[in-house]
């Protein structure tokens, strides 16, 4: 893993949470992006060499809209960057963890993504982010 890529937080008003973001960081989001296999609609900020993601459902039915209503607003994920996301799958399921994707799949902000299980890693989820070429 090379760092962390983002931080991904809940929010159930995406346009509210980006005034209240912009403010915080001094500077507006630079980019709006639905996942539909995701139900999300996604706004990022770059902060240094991270950024910040907030996230809301775009369905009720979504995992999200689930997790919202389970936990509220706040921190959902935090997603590392990694060169070559197949072999960190291979890699943490070779350790005993398990993940929710066994392959990669298409996320937002050019990438491909894959999750492990919260209760893997103390109750917090955890992203791999590989750019796609």
């Amino acid at each position: 893993m090379k760092k962390i890529e983002h931080i991904g937080i809940a929010v159930s008003d995406l346009e509210a949470a980006n005034k209240t973001y912009a403010a915080v960081m001094g500077k507006s989001h630079y980019k709006t992006e639905e996942v539909q296999s995701e139900q999300v609609i996604t706004s990022f900020f770059e902060i240094g060499e991270s950024k910040v993601e907030l996230l809301a459902a775009t369905s009720n039915d979504s995992a999200l809209a689930k997790s919202i209503l389970k936990r509220g607003e706040g921190l959902h994920h935090i997603a590392f960057a990694v060169d070559n996301i197949e072999a960190e799958i291979e890699r943490l399921q070779s350790e005993g963890f398990r993940l929710l994707n066994d392959q990669p799949k298409k996320g937002a902000d050019n990438k491909l993504i894959a999750f492990m299980h919260p209760k893997e890693a103390n109750g917090v989820l955890i992203e791999l982010c590989q750019e796609i070429q």
